[in-house]
């Protein structure tokens, strides 16, 4: 757990579940993990999946306790207004278990969509400004990055908690010091390690009546009884993370940039099959938490050193609920 006097004192057990199934098999899938301890699942936002909201309702009629929200969506391919709209629909049909993930999204898929990604973190930092007094039931006039004229909700007022999801120092450091929450892009120790640092940088500059602050390790993560099925499991998410990884993270985990552009221009060319083969047995290591459940166990662990809270995320293990059962184990182990 980090030193920060904001810190939670119990740590979070999160996971992130992927729309690229059914809304209702993402209810059951829910369900299981709350059967199995977990607090708190995000429904990954991706364009060329399901939509997230609607699996969140889904997700919200097959759990009592557990929070849900987005996990992570962006301020530009939908309207952060519609953001605040979306996120609070979640916390009214949840009653009251909404949290709101959001992030400067993928820069590649994003030009995919035509969208520019400009001045992301401010366009981040006024979103869940906005969306906070929007949820105060405030009607708001805005004009920075984007544009709001006599906005309000039809919603009664409520609080929900932002997480922020985050990679570098910029962004690292603007959550700790304005958001609830940051879910930090990294599963290596090192990564975590340095993330602490800027947050602590962050939280130095936090107001004290912002009040407490977590910081959670979104860790794509692979667990299952044999090594090898999930570490072959990991290919696709370390695809995606290597190819979007920034230089200085390649060059903390000693990855050839020249590798990682190869898989970026695969992914960017669709042509995955060549960009998951393309990722090394290093690769795996550095930017995804794969093995057994003793091995994971370990990793978790470590990763703890540096954070209040481990989010489970993609591609979880090659069998879903073997892999949640094995991932809540594992977690149990490492704290």
């Amino acid at each position: 757990m980090t030193d920060h006097e904001t810190s939670t004192e119990e740590t979070t057990r999160g996971i992130e579940l992927t729309p690229e199934h059914a809304p209702e098999r993402m209810g059951e899938l829910a369900a299981t993990a709350e059967r199995e301890g977990f607090d708190v699942a995000f429904a990954s936002s991706h364009y060329f999946n399901r939509d997230p909201f609607v699996a969140l309702t889904k997700m919200a009629e097959a759990t009592e306790t557990m929070r849900l929200g987005p996990g992570i969506v962006n301020p530009y391919d939908t309207h952060p207004v519609r953001l605040a709209s979306q996120a609070a629909t979640i916390d009214e049909v949840s009653d009251g278990r909404g949290v709101f993930g959001i992030g400067a999204g993928d820069r590649s898929a994003l030009s995919n969509l035509g969208y520019d990604h400009e001045r992301p973190l401010r366009r981040v930092l006024e979103s869940f400004d906005v969306a906070r007094d929007l949820w105060a039931g405030e009607t708001i006039t805005h004009e920075g990055t984007f544009i709001a004229r006599d906005a309000s909700l039809n919603l009664e007022p409520r609080e929900l908690p932002v997480y922020v999801g985050a990679q570098g120092p910029h962004m690292l450091r603007m959550s700790a010091k304005h958001a609830d929450g940051v879910l930090i892009n990294a599963a290596h120790p090192a990564d975590l390690e340095w993330a602490a640092e800027r947050i602590e940088e962050g939280l130095a500059e936090r107001p004290e009546t912002y009040g407490s602050f977590e910081s959670l390790a979104f860790a794509s993560t692979s667990v299952a009884a044999d090594e090898d099925a999930a570490r072959e499991a990991a290919r696709p998410p370390v695809a995606f993370i290597v190819g979007g990884a920034a230089d200085p993270v390649l060059e903390r985990h000693d990855v050839d940039r020249e590798a990682a552009s190869e898989i970026s221009n695969a992914v960017e060319n669709g042509d995955l099959g060549e960009a998951f083969e393309r990722v090394t047995p290093r690769m795996i290591d550095r930017f995804c938490i794969a093995g057994t459940t003793d091995t994971v166990a370990d990793r978790f662990a470590a990763a703890l050193e540096h954070v209040d809270g481990i989010v489970v995320g993609s591609p979880l293990g090659p069998e879903l609920e073997d892999a949640i059962e094995r991932a809540s184990a594992a977690l149990a182990d490492a704290t």
